[in-house]
């Protein structure tokens, strides 16, 4: 089998995911999944050859699986030629629910959905099954929470198109975590960054585009100077689960300006390309994005942090919902809203704080 220059096998690398631990990640033809173990170990490489297979089965289709078999519904529901609702999903989604329902299929594939009693169909696969495989993601609330969603979804298509009799994920419930998400970049992590990465770097840069436009990863890796004109950036957001497209025309901050004016050109297309001179992918870049903060000495923040931080400085300048929303095209003010009220509790204690003090108190 071919080692890579990295040591590890075919189509498998290196990555740091968002908490920074080092995973293997291997990734051919559009799938992805990560492998667990030591590499070369013989777990590590069952879980390879279960990767390969699932890029086979991903590439064949249904008309491979047996009819009725889980194997044969998330063929169908992966097929872009399906009536499946999976191909108007945003990339990153697609890309989370494919590896999510790959992993399931390698653990429950050749079971059988239903049986035949008659001119009846009954559910083999119930919610009682379906809500002991969400438990055993209990310790991964997140990831029990995107399963759980996924299968969903699957199952809901899969029962309109007349595929199944019933959804079994319906009513199985999965534990709450309460968070508020990825940590925005502070004040002081900021200048740690801008003190690390000077004006003319690449992560320099890549950190303005973020600071000074409030978009996600995925819309930052598709900037480039065509994006620019008489000072305004346009850009197309790219779909997210939940929301829809967006069409923004941003003014470019001065500071920003500045800092694309001072960078040698990466890319062609792009602002930022990989070390290959190859666009970065959304996934890609969170990850060479999250060793640079790692460098500036900041583990906690990521790429998404930073969108959090261009709304929660607007938000601090007296900025409306409305108004932060036309920046980073949030598709609910009510997300938007959380970062203003947030503001007007900080404004409201430091005038609360200044009446008591001239109060004498």
């Amino acid at each position: 089998m071919l080692r890579t220059k990295s040591g590890l096998p075919k189509h498998c690398s290196w990555n740091s995911d968002r908490h920074g631990t080092r995973r293997v990640r291997f990734r051919k033809r559009g799938f992805s999944t990560y492998l667990t173990g030591i590499p070369w170990s013989e777990d590590f490489m069952r879980q390879y050859a279960a990767a390969l297979e699932g890029v086979r089965a991903s590439n064949i289709g249904a008309e491979r699986t047996i009819a009725g078999t889980v194997n044969a519904l998330v063929a169908a529901y992966l097929d872009p030629n399906s009536s499946s609702p999976f191909k108007t999903l945003g990339k990153e989604t697609q890309r989370t629910r494919r590896c999510t329902l790959e992993a399931f299929r390698r653990a429950h594939g050749n079971k059988p959905l239903y049986r035949i009693e008659g001119a009846r169909r009954v559910m083999l696969l119930t919610r009682e099954h379906v809500q002991r495989i969400v438990n055993e993601k209990a310790s991964t609330p997140f990831a029990q929470h995107n399963l759980l969603k996924t299968l969903r979804a699957m199952f809901e298509w899969a029962v309109g198109e007349g595929r199944m009799p019933d959804n079994p994920a319906l009513g199985v419930k999965r534990v709450k975590v309460k968070t508020a998400g990825y940590k925005s970049w502070s004040e002081a992590e900021i200048a740690a960054f801008e003190a690390t990465h000077a004006i003319g770097t690449k992560a320099r840069l890549a950190f303005a585009l973020i600071l000074y436009t409030g978009q996600r990863r995925g819309d930052v890796v598709k900037m480039g100077a065509h994006h620019i004109h008489n000072g305004v950036l346009t850009i197309d957001q790219g779909k997210t689960e939940g929301g829809e497209e967006a069409h923004l025309e941003i003014p470019v901050h001065p500071k920003l300006r500045e800092i694309i004016d001072s960078t040698p050109t990466l890319g062609v297309k792009t602002f930022l390309v990989t070390n290959f001179g190859k666009p970065f992918t959304a996934a890609g870049f969170g990850n060479w994005f999250r060793d640079r903060c790692d460098e500036a000495g900041c583990p906690d923040i990521s790429a998404h942090g930073g969108r959090k931080a261009t709304a929660r400085r607007l938000a601090e300048i007296g900025c409306s919902a409305s108004q932060i929303a036309s920046i980073t095209g949030h598709a609910s003010l009510a997300e938007v809203q959380r970062y203003t009220k947030a503001a007007d509790r900080k404004r409201m204690a430091r005038e609360a704080m200044k009446k008591l003090t001239e109060g004498g108190w």
